[in-house]
Parts: C-alpha cells; structure tokens; sequence
C-alpha cells in the first residue's frame, strides 16, 4: 500500500514529522526548564547538608582534634559528588594533605581545584562559591568557619552539580515514548482517511494507464463528491476530445499510408539517427534487380547504395535536398532525399525522407532511343552518301560513255531499292513490336513448307558454292500452329543471314526435332560460317546490330530482329548457339497444333 500510493507515504511523512517536531520541542524546553530546576534542587540540598554539617562541628569541635573531625564527621559524609576539606584561617587546605595519597585521590583531586579557587574572590558571595569545573559540571564550595584549640578553621564543602538529572531524562524518554505511541495510534485512522482521499485519483489514475495501453472507451467515475468528481469529469472531457483527435490522426495516417502503398514510387522516412520509420509496399521488392554486395550491412539491405546514404547522412547535416542516380548493367533508380524539419522550430533538422523511383525501362528506352537514332542515320547515310556520289558527276554531264552512265544508273536503282528494303524492314519491325502489325494463327503442314524452301534455296546455295542440306529426327513431322508466311520469313532471314556469313565450301543445314512431352517442334538453321564473338551474342537479336561491321557485310541489321519478333508475336522462342570461327545455330520453336487440319 505505501510503495503503491505517493499521497499516503507523504500522509504518514508530515504525521510522523509533526509529531516527532514537537517531541523534539517539548523535549528541549522541558530539558532547559528542567536543567535549572534540577541544578536549584541539587544546590539547595547541598546548602542544607552544609549547614548541619557545620552544626555537628559547632558541638564537637572543642571536643576532637582536627583529623578527628574530618575521619568521624567529615569524611564519612562525604559522596560521590560532595567532598569535605579543612582550611587553616588563609584558605589553604592542610587537611587532607599529601599523606592521605592512596586513601582518597579523588579528594585530592578535588582539593587541588578547591586549592587553586579559594582565593578568587570575584567568585565567591559570601561563604559560597560557583565554579565551572567540567562539560555540563558546575562546583559548588561552601565555607563553614569553625575554632579548634583557638585556631581559626574552615571546613570546605565541594560538591560538584550535574545539570543533566536522570530524572529530567527519564521524562525526556517517556514524552518520546508517548509521542511513537501516539504515531502508532495514528496510523489507523490515518490509513482509512487517505484511502478515502487517495481512491478517486487511483482510479483517475488507472484509467489513464488504459488510455496509454490504447484502450479510449473506458472512463472515470464522476460520481465521487468534490474535487476527485471536478477532476474525474475534466479528465472524460479531456479524454473525449484525445480520442476524438488520436480518431481523426488515424484516419488521415491510414488514408495516407493507402496513397503511398499504390503510386509507384518507393517510400521510406529516416529519423536522425539513420533508423526507418516508415515504408511504404513497394520498397519490399523495388530493389528486385540490384545484386546485394554486402549482405552484412543491415543498412545495404534497406538501400543497397553505398552512394545514397552518404546523401542522407550530408542532407540531415546541411537540410538540403539531395538528389542522384544509381545506374547498373540491368537496372537504373533515381532518388531524392527531403529533410524534415521539427515542428517547434523549423530550423532544426529531425529527418528525412527518401523517394525511390525504379527508371529501369526508361533508362533502356532512352538508350534504345538513341542506339536506334544513330542507326537509322548511319544505315540511311551509307547509300545517300552513294547516291549522291553518282548522281553528281550524272547532272554534271560528266559521265560520257553511255555503257559508264548504265553502270550508274544500275548501282543508283540497287542503292534505291537497299533504301526501300531498309524502310519496309524498319516499318514492319516497328508495327511487330507495337503490335499494331496483325496475322492470323492457325495449323499447317510444315513439312510441305520445309521442302518448299529446300527447292527454293538449293540453286541460291549451288551458285554460292556451299553445300546446302536438310535433317529430321522424324519422319514426318506434325501439324504446328502459326502463320506459315511468316514462319516462311522467318527461314528467309535465317538461310540469308547463314549465306552471308559462310564461306564458298562451307554448309547450312536445315534441322527439325519434336519433343513429344512438351507438344514443341524444334527448326535449327545451323552453318560452318565464321560464327560469332562471345561478346556480340547476348546483342545478336538487337536492331542495327552486325556481328562483323569490319568485313563490311552488306545488310540492315534488322533480319534478326524481325524473326525475334514474330517469334515473340506467335509465343514462341529463338535462341543461337556459336563458337567464333566454327559457325551458328539458330533454333526456334513451333508449337504441335491441337487438330490435324490445316488451312489452304
């Protein structure tokens, strides 16, 4: 109960400190009232003693000599406070004397005090004298002349008073007795009065507790009597209002939390020390594509740029915005840091916040865009720059012979016609990969269009002097699905490419293959050509790209291209194999039709 309640252990605090302050009082007042009373007391018996001891001297003293007057009447009255001396008529003590050593050192002690006082007359009234003789230790001497064989004496009485009576300190001990007594007793009523006090704000409290554990539909009891029910009523109030506001800052938290998990940037907010508060969905999986280096850093799996945090951590210290660009072989991310600022005061900055937006395709297309540019100028350049190189010296009239001016005008047609070819190519590659090009997709018979293009390339491949074939793992092959035309051009551009590249004495084959389990028909175009580098076949089926520019091989680089597309257009694939100096081998693949029946 004391350990729970505050107000209770400073309820017993002021009790037993009001208590124990006027003990403490009435304890000092009572030991200097008593102190003076006690010392008065002490003084007069002392008095009172003197005085009958010089009464039994008055009627012995003609009597007994000296020695017998201090050992029957003196010394036998002496105590543990008093002691008696006799004094010849000068003040100088002769008994005891040196000789009475062993029997009474205390006495001598004391007589030696006496001894050494009783001559100091601004101490004495009269026959009476008060000494300090120690702490808190007063002496009393009392003179008490006396004739002995008719000689003047005094008989020294020094009684040391002690101002500390025990009595005063037994009644010091039972007032503080009494006061522990009376805290005791109050602790029962003290107990029941606080907890009267003490339960409306316990409640209040509890219920404050439930508002931090997130529970905001409990309230407090108003119904107690004065301040506890004022102060239970605010708080409800208080607590209407909190929940209405930790309401409304949910709702625009979770509308806002809605808006950054759709748009398609990646989000996430720093606090100052570099830790994530906030992140929004895309961040889990916008950094798909980068290779993670260093898969200890925790902070590389948040970001994996070494780049971005050293922006962060320069923003949050200038609260300037940073931007920049990470760029790699198959992605490309942009991003902006924004610092956050407190609120109480702007120039302090708390944070920031991280915009990360993956450019990987517009990346691509920007480099597409100019890879193509520079392409087409280059390809249109080449038979322009022919053209103009005989059309010149043509309009010049330069060119007399008419045999010469034929030659001309054949190399300028077949430039034209490069140019047309070079454009139509252009323009069907555009519209495949648009898809604003359409065909139709139906079953036919590929082993009649294989024979048709065997009879159609064999004198092509004779002329050229290379050794032209065909090779089935089956004997017939099935219907397929597709567009035959197509597939047709798709053979075209593979044997015209397999020529250009194959030397005189070299040959092509055509291959077929069915795999039964997947339903795929498999067609490969393979050659003894020159084959292609390591480092150009990842790009073959780019646009405008020529494995071997150097030989000057004539062609749009564009062939590849177009039969990757149409490929891609039916859903099918193409792949290449090559070792440099050893030929190629395109392969794609047909897809076995579900009925037998082909189209005418």
């Amino acid at each position: 109960m004391f350990r729970r309640s505050y107000i209770m252990r400073r309820m017993f605090m002021l009790v037993f400190a009001a208590l124990a302050a006027s003990a403490l009082l009435a304890a000092v007042a009572f030991g200097v009232a008593g102190r003076k009373a006690a010392f008065n007391y002490n003084a007069e018996e002392s008095y009172t003693k003197g005085m009958n001891i010089a009464q039994v001297i008055d009627d012995v003293s003609d009597d007994l000599t000296l020695w017998q007057i201090y050992e029957y009447i003196l010394y036998p009255s002496g105590s543990l406070n008093t002691q008696y001396f006799i004094a010849d008529a000068d003040g100088n003590i002769v008994i005891p004397d040196k000789s009475y050593q062993g029997k009474d050192d205390k006495g001598l002690s004391a007589a030696e005090f006496v001894n050494s006082n009783i001559n100091n007359e601004e101490a004495w009234d009269g026959n009476i004298a008060f000494l300090n003789s120690g702490f808190e230790e007063q002496s009393m001497i009392i003179k008490i002349p006396f004739t002995n064989e008719n000689a003047e004496y005094y008989v020294i009485q020094h009684t040391v008073i002690d101002e500390n009576s025990d009595l005063i300190s037994n009644y010091v001990n039972i007032l503080l007795l009494s006061t522990l007594a009376a805290a005791l007793a109050m602790m029962i009523p003290t107990v029941i009065i606080v907890e009267l006090v003490t339960e409306p704000l316990q409640e209040v409290n509890r219920t404050a507790k439930e508002y931090g554990r997130g529970n905001l539909l409990i309230r407090a009891n108003e119904s107690h009597v004065g301040e506890a029910g004022e102060l239970a009523q605010s708080f409800n109030i208080m607590a209407d209002k909190l929940s209405r506001s930790i309401n409304d800052l949910t709702n625009e938290r979770n509308r806002l939390e809605n808006i950054f998990n759709v748009i398609s940037e990646g989000i996430i907010v720093f606090n100052k020390d570099g830790s994530v508060t906030f992140s929004n969905d895309k961040m889990t999986d916008i950094f798909a594509k980068v290779p993670r280096k260093n898969t200890f850093a925790e902070k590389l799996q948040i970001v994996p740029f070494e780049q971005f945090w050293e922006d962060l951590a320069e923003c949050m210290l200038t609260a300037q915005i940073k931007e920049n660009v990470e760029e790699g072989t198959n992605y490309a991310y942009q991003y902006t840091i924004v610092p956050r600022y407190d609120a109480a005061d702007e120039s302090v900055c708390i944070g920031a916040t991280g915009f990360f937006r993956d450019i990987t395709e517009e990346h691509k297309l920007e480099m597409t865009r100019q890879d193509y540019v520079a392409n087409i100028s280059h390809e249109l350049r080449t038979p322009l720059q022919t053209l103009r190189g005989l059309v010149e010296p043509l309009a010049d009239g330069m060119v007399k012979n008419e045999e010469d001016r034929m030659r001309y005008y054949n190399i300028i047609l077949d430039e034209t016609l490069r140019l047309s070819r070079l454009i139509d190519d252009m323009l069907e590659l555009s519209k495949l990969q648009s898809r604003t090009i359409a065909f139709q997709m139906y079953p036919f018979d590929l082993n009649a269009l294989l024979d048709s293009v065997m009879t159609r390339f064999k004198p092509v491949m004779a002329d050229a002097g290379i050794y032209f074939s065909s090779h089935s793992t089956t004997d017939t092959l099935p219907t397929v699905m597709g567009n035959p035309d197509r597939v047709n051009q798709i053979l075209v551009i593979l044997l015209d490419n397999a020529k250009k590249y194959t030397p005189q004495g070299g040959s092509i084959t055509i291959s077929s293959d069915y795999n039964e389990d997947i339903g795929k028909v498999y067609i490969s175009v393979s050659d003894t050509g020159q084959g292609i580098h390591e480092y150009d076949i990842n790009h073959i089926f780019e646009r405008f790209f020529k494995a071997d520019r150097a030989r000057g091989k004539k062609g749009t680089g564009l062939g590849l291209a177009i039969a990757k597309e149409l490929l891609t257009y039916m859903g099918e694939d193409i792949t290449v194999e090559s070792e440099y100096g050893k030929g190629s081998k395109f392969t794609f693949t047909l897809k076995k039709a579900e009925a037998a029946n082909n189209w005418e």
